[in-house]
């Protein structure tokens, strides 16, 4: 079975997928792409959207259904725990995006959007409770669909360059993102993400 990974190494879309692969042991190719550059081989994979991850199976591309399947995936593993919507993940994202991508009062509007995430993380944090894991000792199938939380103080959705914490709002899920980090080998580097994140708000002048 040949299997190759089209993806970059900050995606956290790319990452979901990777620790998938490494929970259920498949080897695969991983080959890294530069997304200001692509290479003629990720444009023919993915004509239409032109994005990571693609997973290449046995010469046929797969890059639509693999967010869908981590969803339903956990969802039938986890038929009682709340899953955020489609709606609620990317109106975090595109907030905790513009935060980065904004400055003046486009910046602040994108904060105060941010901050109303907290509540559905908060009742997430519920779900965790005491447990190291939402399986209780082990990694685990939830953390394919809630990635985005273990990048919460990485790249996107670290808040230093704000004036509020998420670490102080919700200390357990925090503490849970930083032992996912720990465990997998498919999780990049936080402190590298916000670096990169950083340089990129210098190199476009957003932080003059």
């Amino acid at each position: 079975m040949a299997v190759t990974l089209f993806d970059t190494w900050a995606s956290p879309f790319g990452m979901r997928v990777r620790i998938a692969l490494e929970e259920k042991g498949v080897n695969y190719e991983y080959t890294e792409q530069d997304l200001r550059n692509k290479s003629p081989l990720l444009l023919q994979m993915n004509p239409v959207y032109k994005k990571v991850p693609v997973l290449l199976h046995n010469g046929k591309p797969i890059c639509f259904g693999l967010i869908l399947l981590t969803r339903r995936y956990v969802s039938n593993l986890h038929p009682t725990l709340r899953m955020l919507s489609a709606v609620e993940k990317e109106s975090a994202y595109r907030s905790a995006r513009k935060t980065w991508t904004e400055k003046g009062e486009e910046k602040e509007a994108a904060k105060n959007d941010f901050i109303e995430f907290i509540e559905p993380l908060k009742l997430l944090e519920g779900e965790l409770g005491d447990k190291p894991y939402f399986e209780g000792d082990k990694l685990g199938c939830v953390v394919l669909w809630m990635l985005h939380l273990s990048l919460s103080i990485a790249g996107f959705m670290d808040t230093r360059h704000l004036d509020f914490s998420i670490e102080e709002e919700c200390p357990k899920l925090i503490a849970w993102c930083k032992r996912c980090m720990r465990v997998s080998k498919s999780l990049a580097d936080p402190q590298k993400i916000y670096i990169f994140m950083a340089e990129l708000r210098k190199k476009f002048g957003l932080d003059q």
